[in-house]
């Protein structure tokens, strides 16, 4: 079921889309791809059920969606790289991010950062926020912004098709894929708890080490 700030949200954007038409969409979906908790599960199917009105054209709505990802993923990028990556260099050892977790992410990106960001851009929740450690890791910007409109592609034209498909009932999308969203955020916890115990307890053997001597 929506909440009432989707329900507020979706009056918005209706009006959005009537009066501004694809500015409004792009806008939208930059929000949505600049680490804002914004769902395209809201924005891309409700595009598409502009389209079953003939407001929007199906690939017209499919595009500016994806134009406005790259460009929040763009921002998202840039803001990792000039600000989170020297923050992260002079204080994240406050929170268990040491110089060399930095260095295992940039050769990770290096080694993996083209998948991980093409099938980011296909799963809810990780797809708002893959581009910030992309930018801290300066994962190679040409490279990064191929991926992110060949990923952000599929994924705006299934949910802008599926939009259109249903039609009056387009809102059963969120519903659906809200499941995913509980699912996806419970990996993450869970990867985030591993991660400090994995730490906690790599600083726990280390202090205990010259009383052992």
């Amino acid at each position: 079921m929506l909440t009432a700030l989707e329900d507020t949200l979706i009056l918005f954007f209706e009006q959005v889309y009537r009066s501004v038409g694809y500015p409004g969409l792009i806008i939208a979906m930059v929000i949505e791809s600049a680490c804002i908790p914004l769902p395209s599960e809201i924005v891309l199917p409700m595009a598409g059920w502009m389209v079953s009105r003939n407001v929007f054209s199906l690939w017209g709505a499919t595009l500016a969606g994806t134009l406005g990802g790259v460009i929040g993923s763009v921002i998202t990028y840039w803001i990792g790289a000039r600000g989170g990556r020297p923050l992260l260099e002079r204080y994240g050892r406050y929170i268990l991010i040491s110089t060399h977790d930095l260095e295992l992410a940039d050769r990770w990106f290096a080694r993996y950062g083209h998948g991980a960001i093409f099938f980011s851009r296909l799963l809810p929740v990780i797809r708002t926020f893959i581009s910030l450690p992309a930018g801290i890791a300066r994962m190679p910007f040409g490279v990064f912004i191929l991926y992110t409109t060949l990923g952000s592609l599929p994924w705006s034209f299934a949910l802008v098709y599926a939009g259109k498909s249903l039609g009056d009932n387009w809102e059963a999308i969120r519903t659906v894929l809200q499941k995913f969203d509980y699912l996806v955020i419970a990996l993450i916890l869970a990867g985030v708890g591993l991660y400090l115990y994995r730490h906690l307890a790599r600083g726990s053997t280390r202090t205990r080490q010259p009383t052992d001597q």
